[in-house]
Order: C-alpha cells, then structure tokens, then sequence
C-alpha cells in the first residue's frame, strides 16, 4: 500500500511514519526539515521524501504527489511557539486537509482513498450528542479567541464532516481525537470510543503519541478497523487512563 503522510516530522508523525514502514508499507512524507526525521526513517528502503511545504506547493505538484496514494494521514499541528500559535498559516490545517483532497479528487482515482486526521478531544463531532456543559462552552470560547491552532483543529474537521460527508465516491476520512498526549517508548493497551468518556477541559485522561500512531496506522492498513469508524470522530485513551 502507498500511503502519504504530512506532518511526518513532528512528534505523532514520525511514530506513524516509522510504524507504517515496520508494517511494510510504501511510504511517502511531505517535510519542510527533512533533517527532523530520524536516520531510520529517513534511510529506509519503503520512503521516498518530498522537501517542501504542503502549502507552497501547486496543485499539480499535489495531485502528483498524491497519484498513486491509497490512503493519506494528516498529524499536522501548530508549533508550541509565539509564532506557530499566532503567526501565518492560521488555518495550516484546514488549508492542507481541503488542498490534499481536491488533489486526490483531481486524480479521479478509480478506489475510495482513505484520509486519516489527526485531531483532538477538545473538538466535538456535531454528528453525535456530545453534550458540554456551560463552563465547557465558555473555556472553549475562549479558546476559540485565544489560540487560533484550536479554531483551526475544529474547522479540519468540520470540512471533513460537512463538506467531504459520508457519501463521497473518492474520499473516506475518520478524525482520530487522542486526549492529552504524552510521550512513550513502546505501543501500550488503549481504548477507542466514539465520544469522549470524560471532560478534555476539566478531567482529561491520557494518550500516548506511539498509541495515536498505532491506532491510525491501523485504520488505513485494517480494513475491519476502518469500517468500523470510518465517517467518525473516534476518540482514544491509554487503556490506563490514570498513566
């Protein structure tokens, strides 16, 4: 399988990146520091490593990148900095998850392609009832106003929900929200749901960045996985939730 992987240098996407390539699977990174990937994955025989900015490039140079790809995993996200919160691309995204699939839709490919967004769980899925209470609204409004990398989580997926749908001939997609993450060495027990089971603003439970990258990787290379949450939002936890 040839699958593409953007934010592959950032903490989740190495993880994934270097468990898709244990798995035997072809693939493809878009880097603006390819120096940022380990030695291992960098060396190995199954990357190949595009070095640029998914956002400079055109969309032909997308729709070429993307020919040939059966899935695409997104763990973009904004640099814990003054600048990466509030400095340009805003919607870095949302603009890349919109990019990449008029690319993919552009090849006209003859399959459904899977696109796997890494997301979060201060993000609800409007599908479902996820009731919040007041506070909860008013802190998310705050944060809302406040860190723009949340407003951005929230409209990557909402173009997913809305806009890409359940119906679509060419793309599936499912938005994998992991709670508050945390570094591991090694993939541990964990639970998916399709709701959060706690409060992400006041009691938030824990998730390895390793167990997100297993989880995804499982849901473009297992096919009874990916029907199962396929057009979802599924959260996952550390099966310990107090680790």
């Amino acid at each position: 399988m040839n699958i593409l992987v953007v934010g592959a240098s950032g903490a989740t996407g190495r993880l994934l990146t270097e468990e898709l390539l244990n798995r035997g699977e072809f693939v493809k990174v878009i880097v603006r520091s390819p120096e940022k990937l380990p030695i291992k994955i960098r060396n190995h025989h199954n990357i190949t490593v595009i070095h640029a900015s998914v956002l400079d490039l055109s969309d032909a140079e997308l729709a070429r990148h993307v020919k040939g790809c059966h899935a695409v995993a997104s763990c973009l996200g904004h640099n814990l900095t003054l600048k990466g919160i509030y400095g340009h691309p805003r919607k870095l995204v949302t603009d890349a998850c919109r990019r990449l699939c008029e690319a993919i839709k552009a090849n006209n490919p003859h399959e459904l392609i899977k696109f796997v967004l890494m997301n979060t769980t201060a993000n609800s899925n409007h599908n479902l009832d996820e009731q919040l209470s007041f506070t909860e609204k008013s802190v998310l409004g705050l944060m809302r106003i406040l860190l723009p990398p949340q407003v951005d989580n929230e409209q990557a997926a909402e173009y997913f929900r809305c806009e890409i749908g359940n119906k679509d001939t060419l793309i599936g997609w499912a938005a994998v929200r992991p709670d508050t993450l945390k570094d591991e060495d090694e993939v541990t027990e964990y639970e998916v749901y399709p709701s959060p089971i706690r409060s992400a603003i006041f009691d938030p439970g824990k998730t390895s960045r390793i167990n997100v990258g297993h989880f995804i990787a499982d849901l473009i290379t297992e096919d009874e996985i990916w029907q199962q949450w396929k057009g979802q939002m599924p959260v996952i936890y550390n099966k310990d939730l107090k680790s």
